[in-house]
């Protein structure tokens, strides 16, 4: 349950966090690419059973 909640969140982040909106356009990637690599860190752990 905690690990599904934890994807979904990160996820809802991950989507606010791409620069597609104008006063985001300065920001580049990082973000999105900082969530995104937590987001497939998480789901691996949540497969391996450690979360």
């Amino acid at each position: 349950m905690l690990s599904t909640l934890l994807i979904v969140i990160l996820i809802l982040l991950l989507v606010g966090a791409l620069p597609a909106w104008p006063y985001s356009s300065g920001w580049g990637y990082a973000p999105g690419g900082l969530l995104g690599t937590v987001l497939v860190v998480v789901v691996i752990l949540a497969l391996l059973g450690r979360i």
